[in-house]
């Protein structure tokens, strides 16, 4: 089943059960993918469908920080439940040691000695984590590693 007629089932099944949460954080994809397929002028696989919830994962992520550097703990309350939604859509997200592991072997591959070569690694190991790790976090992997 591809990540859209997942996403229509999903939005479906949100609606049988009155699930209003759910049924609007998955409209918000919904309308965020045909958005861009807009932009873009044509339809996306589940790729590019991929990239678009990566994208609203990250805006969830700092909402919630800025929510909560602002005491709006209701709000933070809403954006985290969003991202639980979001996540749900997302293929299962590198943990540190895997994460570690690609960015090693980037590196390697590279052949990168400094931190004056992070440029290098990240255009290796950005297209192996995409969609399954924060950018922010992969770019603070390689750092550490280089340093």
């Amino acid at each position: 089943m591809s990540l859209r007629e997942r996403l229509t089932d999903e939005m479906k099944g949100a609606m049988k059960s009155r699930d209003e949460l759910r049924l609007s954080a998955i409209r918000m994809v919904r309308g965020a993918v045909k958005n861009r397929e807009i932009e873009q002028k044509h339809e996306f696989d589940d790729r590019e469908i991929g990239e678009v919830i990566a994208s609203l994962v990250k805006q969830r992520r700092e909402s919630i920080r800025l929510f909560r550097d602002g005491g709006r703990l209701d709000l933070v309350e809403k954006e985290e439940k969003e991202l639980v939604v979001l996540l749900e859509f997302l293929p299962a997200q590198l943990e540190g040691a895997e994460l570690e592991e690609l960015v090693l072997k980037a590196i390697k591959e590279s052949g990168a000695v400094g931190i004056k070569d992070m440029g290098k690694v990240m255009k290796v190991v950005a297209p192996l984590t995409a969609g399954r790790a924060d950018g922010k976090a992969v770019a603070e992997a390689v750092r550490a590693k280089l340093s």
